[in-house]
């Protein structure tokens, strides 16, 4: 049989990490082991996790510092790499899966014969809608409309409920570590799709725990959440810099909409938020992190 990790990655959500791995643990298809990747949580996650350990199929890994979610999954690779496994099942915390997500998973690999780069669950939000944060691209610039269709190609997915063979992650590398937020997944997915397809598994499901489900909006959001965005800005610019004229030119529109959006809806620190999105543009320009990969 092969040997399935979901690698898990936490920050200080200790209740939802604990359903989480509840979830994992309780799935159908037999034998899946779960890898926590704690980015140094100090709510007691370590504390928690101690008590599963006699479990087998439970391991456990500190970063040591807060990573953020692209440094997470980069270190938890490399952990569930050296745990010998043949396929990664990637996730954020706050990811509930249902009790025969994996099964329709491997369903979907038996049925393609391993010839893909990537899979993709479809993901709900708390109330069974599809979540916005997490919906999938059949190409670059257009999400998937097909929620039906057992098997969807597509080109780009996000870290919840992602699932990808170790050969594949051999081959072309690790998430970026140095994104540390917001779009690490949907490079890392695209330049898989870039030498193998990917795929939108409908039939496998999962619930994601985000407080809400509304798409990401620096014009509307919270100030206090504004921290974030410079990495969403810098990265989105790494990834559109790889599709060529037509990929810069459509982050460029979107960036100059996101500017005309701050401007003109009611919002406080207009110059703050107009800063965030430019200087980081340009920032952008020039990040060019190197890709890490497996020893």
């Amino acid at each position: 049989m092969k040997k399935i990790i979901a690698v898990v990655v936490t920050f200080n959500r200790k209740v939802l990490l604990k359903e989480a791995i509840e979830a994992l643990l309780n799935n159908k298809y037999p034998g899946l082991e779960v890898l926590v990747t704690d980015n140094a949580s100090t709510d007691g996650t370590k504390e928690y996790i101690s008590e599963l350990l006699d479990n087998p199929r439970v391991h456990y890994v500190n970063t040591g510092d807060n990573l953020g979610g692209a440094g997470g999954f980069n270190f938890g690779m490399k952990e569930a790499y050296k745990l010998g496994c043949d396929y990664m099942w990637l996730m954020d915390d706050d990811c509930i899966v249902h009790e025969d997500s994996l099964e329709k998973l491997m369903a979907a690999d038996e049925k393609l014969k391993g010839n893909y780069g990537f899979l993709s669950s479809k993901v709900l939000w708390t109330d069974g809608n599809l979540c916005r944060m997490n919906l999938v691209k059949e190409t670059y610039t257009k999400n998937v409309e097909d929620w039906e269709t057992p098997l969807v190609k597509i080109v780009m997915a996000t870290f919840v409920s992602f699932f990808v063979k170790t050969e594949v992650v051999r081959e072309v590398g690790l998430p970026i570590k140095e994104f540390f937020i917001w779009s690490d997944d949907l490079e890392y997915s695209r330049r898989i799709s870039m030498k193998y397809p990917g795929y939108l598994v409908n039939d496998s499901v999962v619930t994601h725990k985000c407080k809400s489900n509304i798409g990401s909006d620096i014009s509307r959001d919270m100030s206090e959440s504004l921290w974030r965005y410079p990495y969403a800005y810098r990265n989105e610019i790494y990834v559109c810099k790889r599709e060529g004229f037509y990929g810069r030119f459509r982050q460029f529109e979107r960036v100059v909409m996101h500017c005309l959006r701050v401007i003109f809806r009611k919002n406080d620190r207009k110059g703050e938020r107009l800063k965030i999105i430019l200087s980081n543009t340009f920032k952008g320009m020039k990040f060019n992190p190197p890709i890490e990969y497996l020893e």
